[in-house]
């Protein structure tokens, strides 16, 4: 079956960056959307970025110009490159796949696969 592994989530201070990685076995990048969700205590998970198999990329207002998701095709990898981090940004991080053609990429219920979440923290 599909496995999405995140890493790379860390604690930080206000103005530093982190990259976070979600390693995909058993899955072709030649789907819709790899998306990049979180959620913070207390609030929905939310939609942060989505990269297409073409390389179009798509960020949510809140994380435009800071945050840069990529892809490794080789390594069927994607990244979330999170730059002048805030402490609005903390929160459980998730990569999630799967999603059927068509659907709007920050439709938390409709992606298929998800991994198990990367912690990041800014303080």
């Amino acid at each position: 079956h599909v496995q999405l592994v995140e890493s790379g989530g860390d604690s930080v201070q206000a103005g530093g960056s982190l990259r976070l990685s979600c390693a995909a076995s058993r899955y072709t990048f030649s789907s819709n959307c790899m998306g990049w969700f979180r959620q913070a205590p207390g609030k929905e998970r939310e939609g942060v970025a989505c990269i297409g198999r073409d390389g179009i990329t798509m960020y949510s207002d809140s994380v435009k110009d800071r945050f840069t998701i990529s892809q490794d095709n080789a390594k069927n990898t994607v990244y979330l490159q999170m730059n002048s981090l805030k402490p609005e940004d903390t929160a459980m991080y998730y990569c999630a796949a799967g999603l059927p053609s068509g659907a709007a990429w920050w439709s938390t219920n409709r992606y298929r696969y998800w991994g198990q979440g990367t912690q990041v923290t800014v303080s």
